[in-house]
This record gives structure tokens, sequence and C-alpha cells, in this order.
């Protein structure tokens, strides 16, 4: 309980003194994980969109496959970018490894499957709804899919909104190929694995308190936009 204790005094005085070391590890934390959302936003929206509304043979074992990737283990994914990345990997010329941008690329490897698969489910719904509107009015397809996006805007933020609670609560890829360098390359999750390691478990804990303090309002967020959205959809 003394842990406890002294982590809740330890986390209010380090962020109502504003600690720049601890602003330092959230603001990186967050540009990491905003980044690798918006890359997968950009690779599975399109990717859901096309399985969603296409219909071809091998759809069902594509769709498996998707599903299935959305487990993938993030150590197994931070050695398969580490080994992409390092000096003696065919993208080591790159020089990427233990930097923000290959913490990126990890979190993005992992999460782009979770935006395709949810995206293909919200937009299949849809497309289900309007297929025969859209048929009748013979409208193309890259307007099919604008429209079903722009329809779907709700429970797509939804889905990029669960991408980023799991990306901002990974851990076993970013240390692989982040390293966990302090000033470079620490973020959240592995400054508390590492603080954890030195035993002072009052700064992890306090570091773990605000990391729930992010998820919680990621999942307010959530919320207000389903709540959002039954409210338009009846409106």
């Amino acid at each position: 309980m003394q842990d406890f204790g002294g982590a809740f005094s330890l986390a209010f005085g380090l962020v109502f003194a504003a600690d720049p070391d601890l602003l330092e590890i959230i603001a990186l934390s967050l540009r990491v994980s905003l980044t690798a959302v918006v890359i997968a936003c950009a690779i599975g929206l399109p990717l859901g969109t096309l399985v969603a509304m296409s219909r071809f043979r091998g759809r069902t074992a594509t769709m498996i496959v998707m599903n299935a990737l959305m487990g993938l283990p993030p150590v197994v994914v931070g050695l398969l970018i580490y080994l992409l990345l390092s000096n003696a990997g065919p993208l080591g010329w790159l020089r990427l490894l233990y930097t923000p941008e290959a913490m990126i690329i990890a979190q993005a490897v992992l999460i782009t499957p979770i935006i395709a698969a949810l995206s293909r489910e919200v937009v299949e719904q849809f497309h289900n709804e309007y297929a025969e509107q859209f048929r009748s009015l013979s409208i193309p397809p890259h307007s099919e899919a604008a429209a079903l996006l722009w329809d779907a805007r709700y429970s797509l933020l939804t889905v990029a909104l669960a991408g980023f609670g799991r990306a901002i609560a990974e851990v076993g890829a970013v240390i692989i190929v982040g390293g966990n360098i302090d000033h470079l390359t620490r973020v959240m999750t592995t400054a508390i694995a590492l603080e954890t390691s030195k035993g002072d478990l009052a700064l992890a804990l306090a570091l773990g308190i605000v990391l729930l303090a992010i998820a919680l309002s990621v999942n307010a967020a959530v919320m207000a936009l389903r709540l959002t959205a039954k409210r338009d959809a009846y409106a």
C-alpha cells in the first residue's frame, strides 16, 4: 500500500510540476503512436473498404488472414523489423534502428491489420445496406467508396481510436527496435519496464497512472463518438 500511496503522490507531483522528463516521454509516446495510427489508417482504411466492396475468389481466405493478423505477437513484429533495419538487413542503409521512426514502423505494422479488419466489417455493413441503391443509380465504385467512408465516419473514427489505444500501450516491439534510449526513444511503456527492472516501483506506477489516464481518455472519446453516431442516426 505504501508503494501505491507513494506512486499516486509522485504521479500527481510530476504532472502538476510539469516535470520536463515526464512531459518529454509523454510527448514522444503521443507523437510515435499518433503517427503510426495515421500511417495505419492510410493503408488499412482503403484496404478494408476494397475488401468490403469487392467479391472475388479467395475473399473469405483474405478476411481470415486479416482477422488473424490482428493478433500479431509484438515481440515477433519487433524482431522482424529489427532484422530488416539492422546493419546486416536489407533496409540497414536507412539507419533507422533505435530511432522513433523505427518505433513508428513497428507500431504501424501491428495496428494496420486491426484498422483494415475492423474497417472492413464497418464498411461492409453500410455497403450491404446501400448496395441496391448504388446499383439503381449506377454510381461508379470510387464514388461508392467515398460515400461509404463518409457515412461510416463515426464508426471509422472509433476504429482509429481503437488502433491508437493498441499503439500507445505497446511495449514488446518498440523496446526491441527503439532500445529505450533516454531523451531519444524512451516512451511511457518502455520507461515503465525500465523503472520496474531498476526496482523503482513508485515511478513505474506513476507512469502507469498517467498511461491509464490517457487510455481512459481514449475510451471516453470512443464512447462520445458512439453516442454522437447514434444520436445522428435517429435525428
